[in-house]
């Protein structure tokens, strides 16, 4: 929400006026200098939407404020070119209201456009997040990133490597989506207080490694590459089997750690709809693009979310960390999923980033049955890995 700053405003004015952290306010406003306002200057308030209201007999500032649990100036300070003393039946005002319900609804087919509506409506109303542009896929669709918080530990958590997996983006999605709401309403989450992990974490989200692979599955393949993958897919137009990205690459078999002993086991020698781990490691846009962002920023931990098999795998060649094995206790404590560190296959990202980094990295198997699960599934899956996210960020 918009504002116009008077003479002797102040952001702490603001978050007193609206019950907002002032350092939400504070990082709402980046390009703005918190000392010294200028009369005029736009300031947004997160976690508040303004909405017309239409003046009906009997209505008065005081009783318009009292009802939505605002302080009268804040009428004041969004109607500054109207006489608001002096209203009359069907004068339109701005009230601000808060947001209290998700924007995000999960819970249905989650394209890549789906993301992208999503993403620009929580940054409009959260504007305290840093959405950024990390890449492209093969087709030059966008891979977003989004930041949330200020800390110098830093959790990365990804989602959708794999095209039919792509319930993990809606998942991921109502999570940060909760998580803001938590911010700016002064909840908690199962307990959690959510402003400490703010100030101490910076949280990593990439919600869709696999824009164009997503895509496939959930609507079909577009004109340009139909034929292509047509063709990789064996002629069959039923690709809810596809889990690589556009050129039949596997996503999560691109990364060099151990690659070749992958590329030699694997069946698949040429382009395939899944487990073809490429012609040689970080061919491919997307997976490149992933590699780049985790030695850009060395991750303290990062969480890749994957389906299905309710287990989660933390360990390669002996090189995780011992906060690992203190880390998977609690994961299969608070989720229900089974803790399993050594799983006989390589060359993923979560292999990777522990070889490269050293660091605690996951790999995160959602729910059980058959890719891609179904959405009857998804409240239950949420529940369980909730737990999840939370030790991630808070548990040091």
């Amino acid at each position: 929400m918009d504002i116009k700053v008077r003479n002797g405003d102040s952001l702490w004015k603001y978050s007193q006026l609206f019950m907002i952290p002032l350092q939400l306010i504070i990082d709402s406003n980046p390009s703005t200098n918190p000392a010294s306002l200028s009369i005029g200057a736009t300031v947004k308030i997160p976690g508040f939407q303004a909405i017309n209201y239409s003046i009906n007999r009997g209505d008065t500032l005081w009783e318009l404020a009292r009802a939505r649990n605002l302080n009268v100036d804040a009428l004041y300070l969004l109607n500054q070119d109207k006489n608001v003393l002096q209203l009359q039946i069907g004068d339109v005002i701005r009230i601000p209201r808060r947001v209290t319900s998700p924007i995000v609804r999960g819970q249905q087919a989650y394209s890549s456009n789906l993301l992208k509506r999503d993403i620009a409506s929580l940054e409009s109303i959260y504007p305290f997040i840093r959405v950024k542009n990390i890449g492209a896929s093969v087709l030059e669709k966008p891979i977003y990133e989004i930041k949330i918080g200020n800390g110098q530990k830093k959790v990365h958590v990804d989602a959708s490597f794999h095209a039919n997996e792509w319930i993990t983006s809606p998942i991921l999605m109502t999570f940060l989506n909760e998580f803001v709401l938590s911010l700016t309403n002064g909840t908690a989450i199962r307990g959690v207080q959510t402003l400490p992990i703010y100030s101490d974490v910076t949280i990593s989200f990439v919600p869709m490694v696999n824009p164009d692979g997503v895509d496939l599955v959930i609507e079909g393949p577009p004109s340009s590459v139909r034929q292509k993958v047509l063709s990789i897919n064996n002629g069959s137009s039923d690709f809810t089997g596809w889990k690589a990205n556009i050129n039949g690459v596997d996503l999560n078999n691109q990364y060099p750690a151990k690659w070749e002993l992958e590329k030699e086991r694997k069946e698949e020698k040429a382009p395939a709809p899944r487990d073809f781990p490429g012609y040689k490691p970080l061919s491919e846009p997307e997976a490149i693009v992933m590699a780049e962002l985790a030695r850009e920023e060395n991750f303290d931990r990062l969480l890749a979310l994957h389906t299905q098999g309710q287990e989660f795998y933390w360990g390669y060649e002996g090189l995780e960390p011992p906060e690992s094995s203190l880390l998977a206790e609690d994961f299969e404590r608070v989720s229900g999923y089974r803790s399993v560190r050594y799983v006989d296959s390589y060359a993923g990202y979560k292999d990777w980033f522990i070889q490269e980094f050293q660091n605690a990295g996951f790999t995160v198997e959602l729910g059980k049955g058959i890719n891609p699960l179904p959405l009857s599934q998804f409240n239950q899956i949420y529940q369980d890995v909730l737990g999840i996210f939370l030790v991630s960020l808070y548990r040091w």
